[in-house]
């Protein structure tokens, strides 16, 4: 604060202590008044100065009153006190006048706190409406769902604006017993889950809110899926208020217009996914200090990976995609976001023995995220033979590659399509399952690198899900299209899935070498336990209950404030080629086991011998160059015998 202002909450400090003296004198004892010259003298200059030595602790000239708050409040009433105190002791030891009521001192107390306080109490109400332009539009009347700061710094927010264009009617509260309680004047009208009978009442009253705002950002899942089924019911859309730090006025001038908009719930908040804990700490030891490769840097999974890997300090972040302007997007999101993590941004193609065999040579990663795929279904129906020759010979080009240079660890990302699979791509992502395997169990009895393989279902808003595909058609105004009313899908968003992802590294990696006495200590059991990986098992990643791709359409169309069938159709298509009603995460012969970590499953493996399975990709491979898709798909029903394909169509060989 400037000295100008200082001075100047001095001299109305010493103003108000000058004025609650005689207040105190004539409330105490009315005519019992000290002689003038010691009243002007010695009482109005002792009581200033009183309360100026005892406001020195707490700071009293430095506070801003515009923004005082509870703790400068209670600041102030001990400078009160401290001053009335203080201007006592100095009557007792002169012995120049005593007052005739005995109770003067707390008189004087309270008379100088009262004083001090009011000023800093009125300031902060003199800002209401003050900012931002007038507006001759309504507000517009809400129901804001949450108590505590939430509400608290929502309601100050719109006291902040000269014509706010929100009015609060009614708070719903996260717990009933919060029912007949009022924050800033507002009554709490309920419970969250009597959410559907206050708004029954609200419309008997006629007074049905435009919208209903959701100020508590933790309000997610069921809770939340059960608040917008009820406002659905009402035609009362439902909205997400901004983070705590976009609202809070006492972190603004008063210059500033202090405007704030209300975003839609993104339907990633209605997935029932409760926060899993993750060890952060064996994640740093993985990673901090290594070199590190991720291959397909540029897509969904990769991209986030890498995010979460340059957080945590990588020696050397190498971002490996085929797509050039992908790869570019991510290189500069890191520059931007991690410019002191040291990294190279490299074309390849997973596919190209020579140009990944040279790359390893030249960076020598420690540490190998595999997340290059081709991975839409229908795509790889069309092309079988692109997606054999990416996602089985690029596994086993990158995972021999990393192997050759002494790499640790490569994790391979698979997919819950490789379980039972009925299309190319689920087959393909099984066969480097299978080689994957195989080498980690190698390694496990002869030593060298480890594989930890990885398997979850579909990552909401990853490029070709139907997240980003609805919300495209729902900005042309429908229809949505769905392939059939049963279709079912395991979702998870990316973040959680890439955290998981990390998570089941560190344990699967908790008693490789180097990495022995930290992630063991890391994981909570001693260094002689087996880990969950002990023979070559496959992580799963628990994604909750499956949810049905039309219920998914339903809400997004209800969350953007349409109705379903009545605003914007619903078409169903049909199955594509390749395509299942229901994904599944295990296979019948791979029963899954719990680990110590909440959120991650490991599958007993199947085993195989990794030179066989090396030869037969390489079968695969040949044939797959030479344009003979019926004999490569032939070999890789024969090494994957659950094989049921579904094409729809024959394959076409494409040169």
């Amino acid at each position: 604060m400037a000295l100008p202002r200082i001075l100047l909450n001095l001299g109305l400090d010493s103003l108000l202590a000058a004025l609650a003296l005689p207040l105190a004198v004539w409330m105490a004892a009315p005519g019992d008044w000290p002689p003038p010259a010691l009243w002007w003298l010695g009482a109005l200059p002792g009581g200033v100065a009183a309360l100026l030595l005892a406001g020195v602790p707490v700071r009293l000239p430095q506070q801003y009153w515009r923004f005082a708050g509870l703790k400068d409040l209670v600041a102030v009433v001990g400078a009160g006190i401290g001053g009335a105190m203080l201007f006592a002791l100095g009557l007792y030891a002169t012995d120049a006048w005593a007052p005739g009521n005995p109770a003067f001192p707390l008189i004087h107390a309270g008379t100088l706190s009262a004083l001090l306080l009011a000023p800093r109490i009125l300031a902060p109400l003199k800002q209401v409406h003050r900012v931002g332009p007038l507006s001759e539009a309504p507000a517009q009347p809400v129901l804001l769902v949450g108590t505590g700061d939430a509400a608290d710094l929502f309601i100050r927010a719109l006291l902040q604006q000269r014509a706010p264009g929100y009015r609060v009617i009614g708070i719903l509260a996260r717990r009933p017993r919060a029912a007949g309680r009022r924050i800033h004047g507002h009554p709490i009208l309920g419970g969250l889950e009597e959410a559907g009978e206050v708004l029954d009442r609200l419309r008997a009253e006629l007074r049905l809110p435009g919208a209903i705002v959701l100020a508590d950002p933790d309000l997610q899942g069921p809770a939340l899926e059960e608040l917008l089924d009820a406002a659905d019911r009402h035609g009362v859309p439902v909205k997400r208020a901004p983070r705590l730090t976009a609202l809070d006025p006492a972190r603004r001038d008063s210059t500033v217009v202090r405007r704030f908009d209300l975003r839609p719930v993104a339907i990633e908040e209605l997935l029932d996914r409760p926060q899993v804990p993750l060890d952060r700490e064996g994640m740093a030891r993985l990673v901090q200090g290594r070199r590190v490769l991720v291959t397909g840097a540029g897509g969904t999974i990769g991209g986030e990976l890498a995010r979460q890997v340059a957080a945590l300090g990588p020696a050397q972040l190498i971002l490996l995609d085929h797509g050039e302007f992908a790869l570019y997007g991510i290189d500069l999101e890191l520059a931007e976001n991690h410019p002191g993590v040291p990294r190279r941004a490299m074309l390849a193609d997973v596919r190209d023995a020579a140009r990944i065999a040279r790359l390893m040579e030249v960076e020598r990663p420690e540490l190998v995220f595999h997340a290059a795929a081709l991975k839409h279904v229908p795509m790889v129906e069309n092309d079988p033979l692109e997606g054999l020759l990416t996602n089985a010979l690029g596994t086993r080009v990158v995972a021999d590659a990393a192997r050759a240079v002494g790499c640790r660890a490569m994790v391979f990302i698979s997919t819950d399509k490789a379980v039972n699979p009925t299309s190319v791509m689920g087959a393909s992502k099984r066969l480097a399952e299978m080689y994957c395997q195989a080498l980690d169990m190698q390694a496990r009895r002869a030593g060298g690198m480890r594989c930890v393989t990885v398997r979850f279902g579909n990552v909401l808003g990853s490029t070709g899900s139907v997240v980003p595909l609805f919300r495209r058609q729902l900005e042309r105004g429908g229809p949505l299209t769905v392939t059939h009313p049963d279709m079912r899908r395991y979702f998870m968003t990316v973040r959680e899935a890439v955290g998981l992802v990390l998570q089941a590294s560190v344990v699967g990696m908790a008693d490789a070498e180097g990495f022995r006495g930290a992630e063991a200590a890391g994981a909570g059991r001693r260094q002689d336990q087996p880990t969950e990986l002990a023979d070559g098992g496959i992580f799963v990643l628990d994604m909750g209950k499956p949810v049905k791709i039309v219920d998914m359409a339903r809400r997004m169309i209800r969350l953007a404030g349409l109705r379903p069938d009545e605003d914007v159709e619903i078409r169903f298509t049909g199955l594509r080629p390749g395509e299942k009603l229901y994904e599944e995460l295990f296979h019948g012969q791979e029963p899954p086991h719990p680990t110590q970590f909440p959120g991650l499953l490991v599958a007993t493996p199947r085993t195989a011998d990794a030179a066989l399975v090396g030869r037969a990709i390489d079968e695969i491979a040949a044939a797959a160059r030479g344009g003979n898709a019926e004999a490569a798909l032939a070999q890789l029903a024969r090494l994957v015998p659950e094989f049921d394909h579904n094409p729809g169509t024959a394959p076409v060989a494409h040169a």
